[in-house]
C-alpha cells in the first residue's frame, strides 16, 4: 500500500508562531495561561499541557492578576489588553500578523463610518474568537454576517465597508459582497477581501490531492471549523474520505483492497499527528 502525507497540510504560520512563543515561554516558566484554545487540536493541546500550558476562558481571565497570559493567533479585542494593563498581567501576544493587520483596518474603517453614519460589516462566524477580536475594534458596533439572509440587517440607505474573517471561503465572500452591492441604495459599498490566502489556497490544492488516491484520511480536531471545511473539500472529490482526530479513530476495514492512501489535515493539524496516523495504517 502506498501512503503519502500531504506536505502542504498542517499548521499555518499563525499557529506555528503561537505554539513557538508558548514553548519558548515555558522554557523559563513552570506554567503559562492561554486565553482560549491555542489550537483546535486536542492531542496537540495535551502535548502543550504537559509542558505547562493551561487553557482558560475569558471569564477566568477577567479574574486574574499578576501573571503571564498568551494571546493566541486569533487575536483579542482592546478590552482584553486594557484589563491586562490594569491588573499587572504580562501578555505574550501571538496574534497572527494577518489578523493584526486586519484588526487595524477594521478599526480605521469604524472611525470613518462613524463620521459618515455608515456601517462596518464582518463576514464571519458569530462568537468565533477572531470575529470577536475584530468586532472589538469597532466597540462591537460591527454587523456580523454569517448567512446570506443576514444581509437584511444591513441598512441599504447607509454606506457600508465589508471585511471577512481570514478563514472564510473566498467564493462565499464574493457572493456576499455582490449581494450587498446590489441591495445598496447609495452605491457606497466598499468591500475588502481579507481571506488569508495561506488558508484559502489549500482548497484547490486539496481538490487535486484527494483525487490522486483510492482513499483519503483527513486528520483534524473536532472543534476546528477549518478542519470541517477542508474535509468537505476532500469528500467532494473523493467519496472514500474519512475524518479522524487520532490514530485510534482508524478502522481496518476501510483499507481492504486499497492500494493508495493520501493523508492530509487542517491548519490546526500537527505534522507529527499525521505521521502517527500513517504509522498506524501501515500496521493494518
Amino acid at each position: 500500500m502506498i501512503i503519502e502525507i500531504d506536505q502542504k497540510s498542517g499548521f499555518c504560520f499563525g499557529v506555528v508562531n503561537a505554539i513557538g512563543k508558548a514553548e519558548a515561554a515555558l522554557e523559563t516558566e513552570e506554567m503559562l495561561y492561554s486565553l482560549g484554545h491555542i489550537v483546535h487540536n486536542e492531542l496537540e493541546e495535551k502535548r502543550l499541557q504537559k509542558l505547562g500550558l493551561k487553557t482558560i476562558s475569558h471569564e477566568e481571565f477577567f479574574k486574574l492578576s499578576a501573571c503571564k497570559v498568551l494571546i493566541r493567533a486569533h487575536g483579542e479585542p482592546p478590552s482584553t489588553y486594557e484589563y491586562a494593563r490594569q491588573n499587572n498581567i504580562t501578555l505574550i501576544d501571538a496574534t497572527c500578523p494577518v489578523v493584526l493587520k486586519l484588526q487595524q483596518r477594521v478599526r480605521k474603517a469604524a472611525e470613518m463610518m462613524e463620521k459618515e453614519n455608515g456601517q462596518v460589516v464582518i463576514f464571519g462566524h458569530q462568537g468565533h474568537a477572531e470575529v470577536t477580536g475584530l468586532s472589538g475594534q469597532t466597540d462591537h458596533s460591527a454587523l456580523i454576517i454569517e448567512h446570506p439572509e443576514d444581509i437584511k440587517r444591513i441598512d441599504p440607505s447607509r454606506p457600508v465597508i465589508v471585511f471577512s474573517q481570514t478563514t472564510k471561503s473566498v467564493d462565499d465572500f464574493r457572493k456576499l459582497s455582490k449581494n450587498i452591492q446590489e441591495q445598496s441604495q447609495t452605491g457606497r459599498v466598499e468591500t475588502h477581501d481579507t481571506v488569508c490566502r495561506q488558508v484559502s489556497n489549500r482548497v484547490p490544492h486539496l481538490q487535486k490531492f484527494a483525487i490522486r488516491f483510492d482513499l483519503v484520511v483527513f486528520v483534524g480536531g473536532r472543534q476546528s471549523s477549518n478542519a470541517r471545511v477542508l474535509f468537505d473539500v476532500c469528500k467532494e472529490q473523493n467519496i472514500r474520505s474519512y475524518f479522524v482526530s487520532s490514530p485510534e479513530d482508524l478502522q481496518p476495514e476501510w483499507f481492504s483492497g486499497i492500494e493508495s492512501v493520501g493523508i492530509c489535515g487542517a491548519t490546526s493539524t500537527p505534522h507529527w499527528l499525521m505521521e502517527k496516523v500513517s504509522d498506524k495504517i501501515k500496521q493494518f
